[in-house]
């Protein structure tokens, strides 16, 4: 905890964390698995008691919560201790993380550069060497998209694995979801049994897909609007794939595009929809930022046939990507189109929702269709650029084949194309 806090000092021009508990309010764990490691929780999701949260807003008061998740309390019982919350935009509603209130976080690689969003300060602190890994949400993206512009192992669990009680059992109809950004595959697979299982919630609890013989790799290297080094990263990783004895099968990324296009609308709506359950519930919108009123605006003028078409969206995607997976076990395709893009890059400060949904899609073109879908997918590292910025692929599996993402992930790793450049707490990585 100690190395934790004097890290956390050294590189605040980060703006890593947005509040830090004093020391006398953390409590020492005595059990588990990660018995004493400091955790950094994200001001989006929980609530953690002790950890105050605001959404990244100044619209609501930073009360403390009193009482933790179902979430928190595994994550207590796994031996950790949140000491902290992690930067985030204004209600998750962007893939940078600047929000009005501050501070506006950065890339430990090019601090001129995003961390992502909308886990951007979880991942800019693990990143920096601060904590081994941090609390994460993700409902577009949102834990895939940060450890991308960071270089971290994301992985977004299918829906129901992880538990989502007993507050919100059907946040955000059911599109979101909670786990962490880690350092390495082997922090994430040994995480994983801590806060899954038997999970409190409207979706079953999904069994994990048995292992079986070589798997089936569908493998999308044909999506437009990739940079070229980012889409070179796919083949190179279908290669390592494939001399660990898996089959490769090309899929167009035409075949997904319906998936694309009907999670975009649904995404859109669903996101609305739920900030303006908020106003009904007492906030007020002159205290949000631009984009999010509009957001608010836009959720308040939906008419019920357009939420009903977004349910009928995620039915439309799932089948439409259970039928992909007929052919393939995993889909492996691109993570990000680009570099992380400057700060600023995601600016707040309009009134138009439309652009801003089309500018998320084209930076993080295959994100928001697992949310949709249910499907579970990892972000992995693999390579550099020439700048020393990571390389990303994103893996995708059915429904309840999370550990299957995590071995094929832990194959990818030890190729070694993705060397982290700062280690933890600034001293022996």
């Amino acid at each position: 905890m100690a190395a934790a806090r004097a890290r956390l000092d050294a590189v605040a021009d980060l703006g890593t964390v947005c509040w830090q508990a004093p020391d006398a309010e953390v409590a020492k764990a005595q059990s588990g698995p990660f018995a004493g490691v400091p955790l950094l929780v994200k001001d989006l999701g929980g609530p953690f008691a002790g950890i105050p949260m605001r959404a990244g807003s100044s619209a609501l008061a930073r009360v403390t919560g009193t009482s933790d998740s179902d979430l928190a309390r595994r994550f207590r019982a796994a031996g950790f201790r949140p000491f902290g919350a992690t930067t985030v935009p204004e209600f998750g509603l962007s893939l940078s993380s600047e929000p009005a209130v501050g501070p506006i976080c950065r890339n430990p690689f090019n601090p001129s550069l995003s961390a992502g969003g909308s886990s951007g300060g979880s991942a800019a602190a693990v990143a920096a060497g601060v904590v081994p890994l941090a609390h994460a949400t993700d409902a577009g993206g949102s834990i895939r998209v940060p450890a991308a512009c960071c270089g971290l192992v994301g992985l977004k669990p299918s829906r129901g694995a992880v538990p989502a009680g007993p507050g919100f059992g059907n946040f955000l109809g059911g599109i979101a979801t909670e786990f962490a950004v880690t350092r390495s595959v082997r922090d994430a697979q040994a995480l994983w049994p801590c806060l899954t299982g038997a999970a409190r919630g409207p979706f079953p609890d999904p069994a994990q897909i048995a292992d079986k013989g070589p798997l089936r790799i569908g493998v999308v290297s044909d999506a437009r609007g990739i940079e070229p080094t980012r889409a070179a990263a796919i083949p190179a990783a279908a290669a390592a794939l494939e001399k660990a004895g898996h089959v490769l099968i090309d899929i167009a990324a035409a075949d997904l595009t319906p998936i694309r296009r009907a999670s975009a609308r649904a995404f859109e709506r669903i996101i609305a929809a739920n900030l303006a359950t908020l106003v009904t519930s007492g906030l007020d919108p002159a205290q949000t930022e631009p984009l999010t009123q509009a957001f608010i605006e836009r959720g308040l003028s939906m008419t019920a046939p357009e939420l009903w078409a977004a349910q009928e969206d995620m039915a439309a995607a799932a089948y439409t990507l259970w039928s992909v997976f007929d052919r393939v076990d995993v889909l492996l395709l691109p993570m990000l189109s680009s570099a992380p893009p400057p700060i600023g890059a995601f600016p707040m400060d309009h009134r138009d929702s439309a652009t801003q949904i089309e500018r998320m899609d084209e930076f993080a073109p295959f994100a928001a269709l697992a949310n949709i879908t249910g499907a579970p997918a990892l972000s992995l590292p693999f390579g550099a650029d020439e700048a020393g910025l990571p390389l990303s692929v994103q893996l995708i599996s059915p429904i309840g084949g999370d550990l299957r993402l995590l071995r094929l992930g832990a194959a990818l790793e030890v190729e070694g194309r993705w060397q982290h450049p700062i280690p933890l707490f600034g001293g022996a990585s």
